[in-house]
């Protein structure tokens, strides 16, 4: 039982595994190819929307091809997702990050029955700024509860307040939404807890409890440089595979699913704390410099100048291929040759 205790023996995984692991899953050693199929596998466990254009630099990171407009491609829709954050997700499986998120609590899961069928009647299949509702509803940012019913859709733009529309309900139980969430977290993720899997969710912790007990016969329980953690089953041949050839250089946005972490899971990814403090800050976190699979800096952007602070001496191969990667990246509205900063 997932709530239960560990086995004796679990499976050990090193971290030099998890983060070979996470990179093949999350294909950040070699691009997709361009197409749908890959916008869906780059997002299968959304991608977070942030100023400016996060999804995009996101997707751009990973699939081949990636130009301005990828993230509205029709592959893809944006939803208030996990912790209410902008998310782009697969079209198809936009339940999966709304309704899978509906509280089992009666009160909460009315309130967001109530809110979302005042969000519809107010609209009545017109598409409006958020705005406009939260002003005619006189409830602020409140209607977004309603989100997690799977009814509504938003179109951000980056800049202005985003649009909102309503659909009919997925057909899918909130249960098994839940549940496929977690697999998900997991897929990307890993390893995972319910109680990682609840603060990244933004779900209730009973409800991340519930939905790992309801996969335990296909989890498997591991135990990693920072404490014991479950990974899906079907995954435990990836992860004990010879790691792949990293990529030379990626910029990785911030919120990026690669360093979506928190608490401990922070320390596995970068060991040391000062320059984790530069990384997750308290304000708008800057992006990550990912070179030969590992975190090595940090990178901001401000129109066409891009800004590189380097954790330790980068070699001329090392600040070619990070020049290389920030001159493709695919950003609407430039119109200049980027240029590359590096403080040290």
């Amino acid at each position: 039982m997932v709530s239960g205790q560990m086995p004796t023996s679990p499976l050990e995984l090193t971290r030099a595994q998890i983060l070979a692991f996470r990179r093949r899953v999350g294909a950040l050693d070699e691009r997709l190819p361009r197409g749908a199929r890959s916008l869906r596998k780059a997002a299968w466990a959304g991608l977070t929307d942030s100023v400016p254009r996060a999804a995009l630099l996101s997707i751009h990171a990973r699939v081949e091809g990636a130009h301005p407009a990828s993230w509205e491609d029709p592959s893809l829709v944006q939803v208030w997702g996990p912790r209410y954050s902008t998310y782009v997700v697969p079209a198809p499986d936009h339940a999966i990050f709304t309704l899978g998120r509906l509280p089992t609590s009666a009160p909460r899961r009315q309130r967001a029955e109530d809110m979302a069928a005042r969000v519809n009647a107010f609209l009545a299949g017109r598409r409006l700024k958020d705005t406009e509702v939260q002003k005619a509803l006189g409830v602020g940012n409140a209607f977004k509860y309603g989100t997690t019913t799977g009814t509504l859709l938003i179109r951000w733009e980056g800049a202005r307040a985003p649009a909102i529309w309503t659909v009919p309900r997925p057909e899918i139980e909130p249960h098994e939404a839940c549940r496929e969430l977690a697999r998900r977290y997991l897929h990307v993720f890993a390893p995972g807890t319910p109680e990682v899997f609840s603060t990244w969710a933004g779900v209730g912790a009973g409800d991340a409890r519930a939905a790992f007990e309801a996969s335990s016969r296909s989890l498997t329980a591991v135990r990693t440089p920072i404490g014991e953690a479950w990974i899906l089953a079907r995954d435990e041949p990836s992860f004990r595979e010879p790691p792949g050839q990293p990529a030379s250089a990626r910029l990785l946005p911030s919120g990026d699913n690669y360093y979506l972490h928190w608490g401990a899971g922070r320390e596995l990814l970068v060991p040391d704390a000062a320059q984790r403090a530069e990384l997750w800050t308290t304000r708008v976190w800057p992006g990550a410099v990912l070179v030969a699979g590992e975190i090595v800096g940090t990178w901001r952007r401000a129109q066409a100048d891009v800004t590189v602070q380097p954790w330790r001496k980068f070699t001329q191969r090392e600040r070619d291929a990070v020049e290389t990667e920030a001159h493709s990246l695919p950003l609407p509205g430039i119109e200049r040759e980027i240029a590359v900063r590096f403080t040290a």
